[in-house]
């Protein structure tokens, strides 16, 4: 078995350095010194040199390379052992992933010694006689990835045993009588594996938190958090710390900040937000240009370093959206008042103020610490029927949702000549090969009691994309300006590489089922294709699988101090400054820049790359929770209609079955092979189909069938779909 090594970690300037030194080891054959290396890579600034000095050095301490001579090195051949993370597969084998190796490491379940899906461990590869590829065994745990796991308790009389949720578990969890906390049978728990005896069959444990019942929707959200390692509610401790801040607008302060409340100033946001990080002012100047202001709550200046508070906002990273709640980075008293920009009320800001002309050409900039007030409020709704009624005049009411809205003409133009100025930085990005991901949404509409009554679909609309266009343009600028400092300084970066060449052709290969095509010869053309490809399946009944799909061949976006720029918005510098209310990154921002802007030396880039590091884990962690939170949704949406027939389109294809998403409410399902009577059907993977052996008849990726729900799991989170047959067949 082989597997390309797809999960590397790509944190520096040149991209999978430790396989390209590798690389150049194995083919040299001889020892090497940094500058050589240098030389073969092509590269020859002193950023780019350090960078592979630290790298021959990290992988000499991981026995990967050996120092033949002082500076010199060569490959490791006789290295038998390697560290790696274990990725369980649902088959419960695992592959482990090591950094520098072109493949992974197959592993099977027997040999696995007890290691977990996300482990660093110790493998030994095994020398096999006409085997190409890596098999190994696991001979030492490093560290654990997880000790707590969620699942079942099944009690028996003097004991239980907790079913850990998800495929990537191979055993349960052996709890003690007296450690179960006295949890009833058949409850969803929190279970921590403290050992795991030589001669026993199953991890020994104990209950640490108690859920409730399955499938019950409180259960299951806080299962959801638990199950990615997120925190709920915050610490008392925390909130006490929170309700004795001093919140007041201070004229000492004001003293310290440029004093911008006098300008025009105004929120855009969604109707149902309950706090406001960012605002827009905007001001015509006597030279014809506009002074447009992006407004940001200064977080940092309420965030002590090193308080509890703070400390707290760092463990969380970020705020977390469910589909029914919101788990904020910050106590309420911060997120929905003191930081909240709210309309009439003064607040502190932090801010980058620009001149811009009438081309969207940015003239002139500045950065800083600014007191601010909003007068007045805009929901997305709102602000876009002043710019689809505007039409060349300033309206002084208009309707919004039936109703008479008196608009301030001074309000109605910023918005209308905001609007316009957005349109030209977007067609600016989109020129120099920025990629544009106007994926839909699926939202829900739910009763008082959380129940799902309904789904609708939400798109990006012209005033969504205002507000876009001058956040990026802040983050961009920042960065920008940090960026190019002389001597060099330690900042916090959005990354985002090229995209992968192997999953760019998995894409070309799969979109050409629906009979479009990939022009992959440059960077360039990979983005301007791209963004053909999306407008070409715009209300096409394939457009959510291709719009996913595209997503996913993107490399993932992260943080770190080391710039390599973004590559899906083509910009060279890119942070985020903009959102401190819900991401820690952008409060290490604005206390960079400040320090930099007070004249303060280069902060400690190591230090820095760690919190890089966890801010970002933390994202993943909360992204897959809001998937899953998605995924139960649309589960307990589709219970409630197990008797009705669904069109739907075939959106992957497996050796064991078909996905089936349903173009109404995108909803997704598996129809398992065994499940289809009418044929015995086999998986052709190169035609991403499965094909009747009796009739030749063939479901592929694309189809459009009807299904029904044969099954709804709210604890697995897992839709099955009866087949009823394909379109043509059913409408006949």
């Amino acid at each position: 078995m082989t597997r390309n090594n797809k999960n590397k970690k790509k944190n520096n300037k040149i991209a999978n350095l430790s396989k390209k030194i590798l690389d150049i080891l194995r083919k040299e054959n001889k020892a090497l010194n940094y500058k050589q290396i240098a030389a073969k890579l092509k590269v020859d600034d002193a950023n780019s040199r350090n960078q592979i000095i630290r790298k021959l050095a990290h992988l000499a301490g991981k026995k990967q390379i050996l120092e033949t001579d002082k500076g010199k090195f060569k490959t490791n051949q006789k290295r038998d052992y390697v560290e790696g993370i274990v990725d369980l597969t649902s088959k419960k084998d695992a592959y482990i992933v090591v950094e520098g190796l072109e493949q992974d490491i197959f592993v099977p379940n027997k040999n696995l010694n007890k290691a977990f899906d996300g482990d660093l461990v110790q493998v030994y590869i095994y020398k096999r006689r006409g085997n190409r590829n890596n098999e190994g065994e696991v001979t030492k745990i490093l560290q654990r990835n997880k000790t707590k796991f969620i699942g079942i308790l099944r009690m028996q009389k003097d004991f239980g045993f907790v079913e850990v949720k998800g495929s990537k578990m191979y055993t349960d969890i052996f709890i003690p009588k007296k450690k179960t906390k006295d949890a009833p049978d058949n409850t969803v728990v929190v279970a921590e594996v403290e050992d795991w005896p030589k001669s026993a069959d199953s991890p020994f444990g104990k209950i640490v938190e108690i859920l409730g019942e399955p499938g019950v929707h409180e259960t299951e959200m806080q299962a959801i958090l638990a199950e990615n390692q997120l925190p709920h509610d915050f610490p008392k401790e925390v909130e006490e710390y929170a309700a004795k801040l001093d919140t007041s607008i201070q004229q000492k302060e004001i003293k310290k900040r440029r004093d911008m409340r006098k300008t025009l100033t105004f929120t855009i946001d969604p109707k149902d937000a309950k706090d406001f990080d960012d605002a827009l002012s905007f001001e015509v100047l006597e030279n014809g240009n506009y002074e447009i202001g992006i407004h940001i709550a200064d977080v940092a200046h309420y965030l002590e370093p090193g308080s509890i508070l703070d400390q707290e906002a760092y463990d969380r990273a970020t705020s977390i959206y469910l589909v029914d709640r919101v788990i904020p980075m910050l106590p309420e008293v911060l997120s929905n008042n003191a930081c909240s920009l709210r309309p009439n009320e003064e607040k502190y800001t932090f801010s980058a103020v620009f001149e811009i002309d009438k081309t969207a050409k940015v003239k002139n900039q500045w950065f800083g610490r600014t007191v601010t007030y909003s007068d007045t409020r805009f929901a997305y709704e709102e602000a876009q029927h002043i710019i689809e009624y505007n039409n060349g005049e300033i309206p002084s009411k208009i309707a919004i949702n039936g109703k008479a809205y008196t608009a301030d003409p001074k309000i109605v133009e910023a918005v209308s000549t905001l609007n316009g100025l957005a349109r030209k930085m977007r067609a600016k990005r989109m020129s120099k090969g920025a990629i544009s991901f106007d994926k839909v949404e699926v939202k829900f509409n739910l009763d008082e009691n959380k129940e799902p009554i309904g789904v609708y679909f939400k798109t990006a609309k012209e005033a969504n994309k205002l507000i876009e266009e001058f956040m990026l343009l802040a983050n961009k600028k920042v960065s920008e300006f940090v960026g190019k400092m002389k001597p060099e300084r330690t900042f916090v970066y959005r990354c985002h590489d090229e995209p992968d060449d192997e999953k760019l052709a998995a894409l070309q290969n799969l979109v050409s089922q629906f009979g479009h095509k990939l022009n992959l010869k440059s960077k360039k053309n990979i983005s301007s294709s791209i963004n053909g490809l999306l407008k070409d399946v715009e209300g096409k009944k394939e457009q959510n699988l291709v719009d996913t799909l595209a997503i996913r061949t993107m490399s993932k976006a992260y943080y770190s101090t080391k710039n390599i720029g973004h590559y899906g918005l083509a910009f060279d510098y890119y942070s985020h400054f903009t959102s401190p209310i819900r991401r820690y990154p952008d409060v290490m921002v604005h206390r960079l820049l400040q320090a930099y802007l007070d004249g303060k030396e280069s902060r400690d880039e190591e230090k820095y790359e760690e919190k890089c590091a966890h801010c970002s884990d933390m994202e993943v962690f909360s992204t897959n929770a809001e998937r899953d939170s998605i995924k139960y949704m649309q589960v307990k949406f589709m219970k409630d209609h197990e008797n009705e027939q669904f069109l739907g389109v075939i959106s992957g294809v497996t050796d064991f079955g078909i996905f089936v998403e349903i173009e109404q409410n995108k909803c997704e399902g598996m129809i398992r092979l065994r499940d289809i009577k009418e044929d015995h059907f086999d998986f052709v993977q190169e035609k991403y189909a499965i094909v009747g052996r009796k009739t030749s008849k063939t479901y592929q990726l694309g189809d459009e069938v009807y299904v029904t729900v044969k099954n709804a799991d709210l604890v697995r989170r897992q839709l099955d779909f009866n087949l009823i047959g394909s379109r043509e067949e059913v409408e006949v």
